[in-house]
């Protein structure tokens, strides 16, 4: 089963890039952050003629996650638990059923910028709630997976400057403590149990040249509970992408379980 993680930056200005990439790439499920888009919204039906069922959690102008994959989907669930009040559209799963079945949590993390400030301690909320919900999972000891666009710079290795991210809400060390709190917990960190080293990147920014230069930050991760990274063939990074014709500024992030 290949499942691949992506956040496409906006579903409707992308939907040709998207569809091109479903042929030619085809994950079995797709994980998407960033749609951009109100559930009745959502170009459904392109992506359904493609083979996929269609699950989405969306939201007008914002933010918007969904779950595109050519197996069954059971037990759909919206909205990460612990804040009734929260109305931000961020976190989905479902379970996937292939020769084993796999619980897929698909995610769109707060950014937190600026920080200090509300918008950074709505993040670190976020991240007490994902805690608890990752706890929750790995208590029902059965595959597993929680990913997306973490907004999260894990190590300076992860960024091609780190220097320049010191005091970004992706790199500051609150937000690195919570994120290797929840890795902690026993989850596996997919690319990272693969690929050691620095220049491994998920996100270049459209502004001063920064795909020309390889100026990249690593925030697209894939966490699993051990019994889905028993499970874990390869875990990679699809840069090809970013280079595209109206790329999204992060690119696809996969995993392929024997499942």
């Amino acid at each position: 089963m290949k499942i691949a993680t992506f956040n496409i930056n906006g579903v409707k200005a992308r939907i040709e890039e998207l569809t091109t990439w479903l042929q030619d790439s085809a994950p079995d499920v797709a994980l998407l952050q960033e749609i951009k888009s109100v559930d009745d919204g959502f170009p459904r039906q392109i992506i359904e003629d493609l083979g996929y069922n269609v699950e989405t959690h969306g939201q007008k102008g914002f933010n918007g996650v969904a779950i595109l994959s050519k197996l069954p989907l059971e037990d759909v669930t919206r909205g990460l638990p612990g804040d009734d009040e929260d109305e931000q559209a961020r976190w989905i799963e479902a379970t996937v059923v292939g020769d084993v079945a796999v619980r897929l949590c698909g995610l769109y993390l707060p950014n937190g910028n600026p920080a200090p400030g509300p918008k950074f301690d709505y993040k670190l909320a976020w991240m007490d709630r994902l805690h608890a919900r990752a706890k929750d999972l790995l208590t029902q000891e059965m595959p597993a997976l929680m990913a997306g666009d973490y907004n999260i710079i894990p190590q300076a290795e992860d960024a091609a400057r780190p220097d320049a991210w010191r005091e970004d809400a992706l790199f500051r060390p609150d937000s690195r403590a919570a994120f290797r709190r929840i890795v902690n917990l026993g989850f596996t960190e997919g690319f990272r149990a693969r690929t050691s080293g620095p220049g491994h990147y998920s996100f270049w920014d459209y502004q001063a040249g920064a795909w020309n230069k390889n100026d990249g930050i690593r925030i697209d991760h894939i966490l699993m509970t051990p019994q889905c990274a028993d499970l874990m063939r390869d875990c990679y990074v699809e840069k090809d992408l970013r280079g595209r014709e109206k790329p999204s500024d992060h690119v696809p992030v996969w995993v392929d379980l024997a499942a």
